[in-house]
C-alpha cells in the first residue's frame, strides 16, 4: 500500500453526519476559544525544508513529511509536484474546507466537491531573460463542481462566502507583507 492509500484509508471513512458533527464542533470551539481571550485567534505556521537532490525539497510541516520537486526541464528529477503545483493544491484544499465549513453554517448540503486551480506562469522573470514581468502567476482559474440537493443560486452565493474566507485564495489575491533573512 502507498503512502497516498494508508492516508486515504484514514479519511475516506468519514460519513456525512461525522463531517457535520466535526464542522459544527470545531466552529463552536473557536467561537468559545476566540470570546474567551481574542489573542487565540491569531495562529502562526512554521515550515521548514531541506534542498535535496537536484532542485528537490524535502519538507517539514509539524509532523508530516512531504517532497516538493520540478520537472526535468526545470533541472528537477520530476520526483514530486512543484512549488507552484503545490501553492495551486493549497489553493484547492483550501477551498474544500470552507466550502465545506460555510455549507454546514449554511444549512447547504454538498454531495460532492471537486474544485480544479489552473495557473499561467512565464518563466521568463525566473531564468532572468525578462526581468519586466511577473515571477509568479499572472493567472489563476478555479473551476467548483458541486453536486448536491440546493439550487444553483444558493451555490453560487456559497462560493461568493467561500472567496471572501478562503485564506490561501486571499493569499493568491492580495499582497502580504514578506520579510526574508539570510542566516
Amino acid at each position: 500500500m502507498t503512502l497516498l492509500q494508508e492516508q486515504l484509508s484514514i479519511i475516506a471513512d468519514v460519513t456525512a453526519e461525522e463531517r457535520a458533527q466535526r464542522l459544527t464542533a470545531a466552529g463552536t470551539a473557536w467561537n468559545e476559544r476566540i470570546a474567551a481571550d481574542a489573542g487565540a485567534a491569531a495562529l502562526t505556521y512554521k515550515v521548514t525544508g531541506r534542498g535535496i537532490g537536484s532542485v528537490a525539497t524535502e519538507i517539514r510541516a509539524g509532523k508530516h513529511r512531504f517532497l516538493v520537486d520540478e520537472p526535468g526541464a526545470l533541472a528537477g528529477d520530476d520526483a514530486a509536484a512543484s512549488p507552484v503545483e503545490y501553492a495551486l493544491g493549497a489553493l484547492v484544499s483550501c477551498q474544500v474546507v470552507v466550502f465545506r465549513l460555510y455549507a454546514q453554517a449554511l444549512g447547504l448540503t454538498i454531495d460532492e466537491i471537486e474544485i480544479t486551480a489552473e495557473g499561467d506562469l512565464d518563466v521568463r522573470k525566473l531564468f532572468g531573460i525578462d526581468e519586466s514581468g511577473r515571477a509568479g502567476f499572472h493567472d489563476v482559474r478555479v473551476r467548483v463542481d458541486i453536486t448536491g440537493p440546493d439550487t444553483a443560486e444558493q451555490y453560487e452565493e456559497l462560493r461568493r462566502v467561500v472567496d471572501a474566507h478562503c485564506p490561501v485564495l486571499d493569499l493568491f489575491a492580495n499582497p502580504v507583507p514578506t520579510s526574508g533573512a539570510l542566516v
